[in-house]
């Protein structure tokens, strides 16, 4: 069966293709198109094809004029031969080779590219550091982890043992999967005297991804790399520094539980993201718009969200609608938004006790007494 995505048609056959991951690709082609726009290149090394979906979309679409499709699996070979005949010839490599030997060829042979795309399944751990050796410098990096349960906290000794850093769970567990990988990256980087700057991070349906750009000559952000705190007495968080770990507690004296190293800076380049989102509207991609929006406007706010769920349970009080709190928030002269993160969640500067404090007087009865009435 023929699927079509974008300007893309091809077959699926045995090849993986997630059709959920849509979004995360069409984010991709509009940073890509951009970067080509700004640089006038655009090569791309594609380094876990699948089906080919992303090879296709990246020409056809963002105007790639080479892409290196490449897949372990050499039995797809047939397939994604016929997939890609939309291309012309000088335009598609096609290889079937373990990902990280890949890198490490393009880096010997000098043979760097303006975007490596690397869509994986599981953990990334073992192929994260190598993916940056086929990185141009000024050049972009795409990469997915699907180990929602390492970056969540359900399983901190691997979290430890594959990317360095302890994960803990908490309300805001999925940001803190964003933040632990471009950590990672930003580690790895650092490693070759190089950094990375994040572009936008996105999380959606258990997967993660995050496109960060690697550049020379930057000064290891170390402000931007600590932990984050989270009280689970009080619902409280904040950014801790390496200096202040030994005094992590909350506003009521009880110690904090902490993640990290992690990445603590924005978490999207707001200049980039909202040039994405004029080229999506120029696409006709109003849903695309809409959640870059939402993204421009979480960029730069605290490195936690609050669900209304845990403002509820906390407060043992129906919560209000979320449009509400932000509203109130505002209101009370504190920046607060939606996050594409979680549906029910505010990001805001303003303390957990605050929003706990303006949820009960937006819904002063408790769950109890309207249980009653």
């Amino acid at each position: 069966m023929q699927i079509t995505e974008g300007k893309a048609q091809f077959e699926v056959g045995n090849a993986f293709y997630n059709p959920q991951s849509q979004t995360a690709r069409d984010l991709g082609l509009l940073c890509a198109t951009l970067h080509r726009q700004d640089t006038g290149a655009l090569r791309v090394l594609d380094a876990m094809t699948g089906c080919g979906v992303r090879a296709l979309r990246y020409c056809l679409e963002a105007g790639a004029g080479w892409v290196w499709a490449n897949d372990a699996d050499p039995d797809i070979e047939p397939l994604l031969q016929a997939n890609l005949q939309a291309l012309p010839s000088n335009q598609v490599h096609v290889t079937h080779q373990d990902a990280v030997r890949l890198f490490f060829e393009c880096h010997v042979a000098e043979d760097y590219y303006d975007l490596v795309d690397v869509d994986g399944f599981g953990n990334p751990a073992s192929y994260l550091g190598a993916s940056l050796w086929a990185v141009k410098p000024g050049g972009l990096l795409y990469l997915t982890s699907t180990d929602g349960r390492t970056l969540s906290g359900r399983q901190t000794d691997y979290s430890l043992q594959s990317m360095g850093a302890i994960a803990r769970v908490h309300p805001a567990a999925r940001e803190q999967g964003l933040r632990l990988l471009i950590g990672n990256l930003l580690v790895e980087a650092g490693r070759r005297g190089l950094s990375v700057q994040p572009v936008f991070s996105f999380f959606a349906g258990e997967i993660y991804r995050v496109m960060v750009r690697l550049v020379a000559g930057a000064p290891f952000p170390s402000n931007h790399y600590a932990f984050i705190g989270y009280c689970h007495h009080c619902g409280h968080y904040e950014k801790v520094s390496w200096r202040a770990l030994s005094r992590a507690k909350c506003p009521e004296d009880q110690p904090l539980t902490l993640s990290g190293p992690l990445w603590l800076g924005p978490l999207h380049d707001s200049v980039l993201v909202q040039r994405m989102a004029e080229l999506a509207r120029l696409w006709r991609w109003p849903q695309r718009v809409q959640l870059l929006e939402t993204m421009q406007a979480e960029a730069t706010l605290p490195p936690y969200y609050y669900t209304l769920r845990e403002l509820g349970h906390r407060s043992k009080r129906d919560v209000p609608p979320r449009t509400a709190l932000i509203a109130a928030l505002q209101q009370a002269g504190y920046a607060a938004c939606a996050t594409h993160l979680e549906p029910q969640a505010v990001k805001t500067e303003a303390s957990f006790r605050i929003c706990q404090q303006l949820a009960q007087e937006l819904s002063p009865r408790s769950s109890n007494q309207e249980d009653i009435a």
